[in-house]
């Protein structure tokens, strides 16, 4: 029998468990396995020690039919629960970093957690830059690996080489990795001298911004069948909404009777297409997830359970994995440039973007406009 400590706690999670149902939706029998659950993990525990979140993992892995994200929701909100995992980021991170060469594994994994984390001199940095810059510097790290064994063995014409075949976003972003990389080595002393010093800073290189090709926009085309996914390209490709704005947006952005929406605080107006797109995701919504409180437009069977956005990489990666939003809505910022006369003010009016962008936009679009036609020119 329980002693009088455990009722109360069993009673206090059961009540606890009954508000956080009501608040997002959950069915009886989800409201009934997490009951179970609780009174598994607390038999015998009177309260006063946080439960660890490994502990939970493992002993709800038998109960098919009790959700851990659930159970830790409740036991979060009565302050229960302690997390001794590992964070997701933490171990991709180790993880990539072990798959270096030897000699630079560690100086690698290191630049990687200031990133993450900050120090006294950086401010740290969000989970898709961490993954950008390393995705940037790898291949540049196993090349190296052939003739170097360590960072302090690169020179400047080794970067240089690296960089020599890149283009574009793709050669600024390295520049900037690379830059991020060789300042920390030669703080720390990694280094006794910075390689990367006579580089530009990679957010100053100008891009180069070319249409998309027919079979990048057949790509697309193949890729949004879902009412999620044709939301997602819809928005990319008629608004030039970014990745984290279509992420944020909230129900309350959208005026479907006025036919307005609002993106990253900048209200528009949408035509049919946008309608016809929204409309559908809309009945989708309602209908998969009928009693979510999550206010955010674009959902999923996860974050459907809060009230939070989608993460960080569910556009890319359960969305469109192989076509980069942000190639779309360059396309569109582009299209309109073309078709407009390369206004750098009207870009900036319609796309709300600032006039430095809008400039480079124009630049590119009088660069297109006044090259020869071509029969290989494609302007999607």
């Amino acid at each position: 029998m329980a002693r009088r400590c455990d009722t109360a706690l069993l009673l206090a999670t059961g009540r606890r468990t009954v508000a956080l149902a009501e608040a997002y939706g959950w069915s009886p029998a989800t409201v009934t396995g997490v009951l179970y659950g609780l009174k598994d993990l607390l038999d015998g525990c009177t309260g006063e020690d946080p439960i660890p979140l490994s502990e939970v993992r493992q002993r709800l892995r038998r109960r098919r039919h009790s959700s851990v994200a659930r159970v830790a929701a409740v036991l979060t909100d009565l302050g229960l629960l302690h997390d001794d995992t590992t964070a997701a980021i933490r171990a991709w991170l180790d993880r990539r970093a072990g798959e270096l060469p030897a000699g630079f594994r560690g100086d690698v994994r290191a630049w990687l957690l200031v990133l993450l984390d900050g120090d006294i001199r950086t401010r740290p940095r969000s989970e898709t830059t961490v993954r950008v810059y390393f995705g940037a510097v790898r291949p540049f790290i196993e090349g190296w690996a052939a003739t170097r064994g360590h960072l302090r063995e690169i020179t400047s014409p080794d970067v240089d080489a690296a960089l020599q075949p890149l283009r574009g976003h793709r050669r600024s972003n390295a520049i900037s990795a690379l830059r991020s990389l060789f300042r920390f080595a030669k703080r720390r002393g990694l280094v006794f001298a910075n390689p990367t010093c006579h580089l530009a800073g990679g957010r100053h290189v100008e891009r180069i911004v070319l249409p998309m090709t027919g079979q990048e926009i057949h790509a697309v085309q193949q890729a949004a069948v879902s009412p999620a996914q044709r939301l997602v390209v819809g928005l990319a490709a008629v608004h030039a909404a970014r990745p984290k704005a279509i992420r944020e947006l909230a129900l309350d952005d959208v005026d479907l009777p006025s036919r307005r929406i609002t993106i990253a605080g900048h209200p528009q107006p949408f035509g049919d297409l946008t309608h016809t797109i929204l409309r559908a995701w809309l009945e989708h919504r309602h209908a998969t997830w009928p009693g979510t409180a999550n206010r955010h437009l674009l959902i999923s069977r996860v974050s459907a359970l809060g009230t939070g956005p989608v993460g960080a990489d569910y556009l890319d990666k359960h969305l469109l994995p192989r076509v980069p939003l942000e190639r779309i809505r360059r396309d569109r910022i582009l299209q309109e440039a073309l078709a407009t006369g390369a206004d750098p003010l009207h870009l900036t009016l319609i796309f709300n973007i600032d006039h430095t962008t809008a400039m480079s936009y124009a630049a590119a679009a009088r660069k297109l406009l006044d090259a020869p036609a071509g029969p290989d020119q494609q302007h999607g």
